[in-house]
């Protein structure tokens, strides 16, 4: 059976995003949520964090995928960057 498809969004306006597996844009964004749940990281800890949590157990590029949810997440309003140098990625209040 084929997987259900997701078509993420891109927080920059006029910018397309990529159209992905619902399962795995599930499990990489409830995984990246997590992580942002215990602290603000910048988008090198972010995916480091995320790929040494889901490499053994998910097929595919994790950064690949991990950088079209974590677009999605901020197109949605589910996190934010934040204006500090270097910038972090934290959940948004909104939820």
């Amino acid at each position: 059976m084929k997987d259900d498809m997701f078509q993420t969004l891109h927080p920059q306006a006029g910018k397309t995003n990529k159209k992905i597996s619902l399962k795995k844009y599930e499990f990489i964004k409830e995984n990246i949520l997590s992580i942002l749940d215990e602290k603000e990281l910048t988008h090198t800890e972010l995916m480091e964090e995320l790929y040494g949590r889901v490499k053994d157990n998910f097929e595919g590029g994790v950064q690949w995928y991990g950088e079209t949810v974590k677009l999605d997440l901020e197109a949605r309003n589910k996190i934010v960057r934040t204006l500090s140098k270097p910038e972090k990625y934290r959940l948004t209040t909104k939820g």
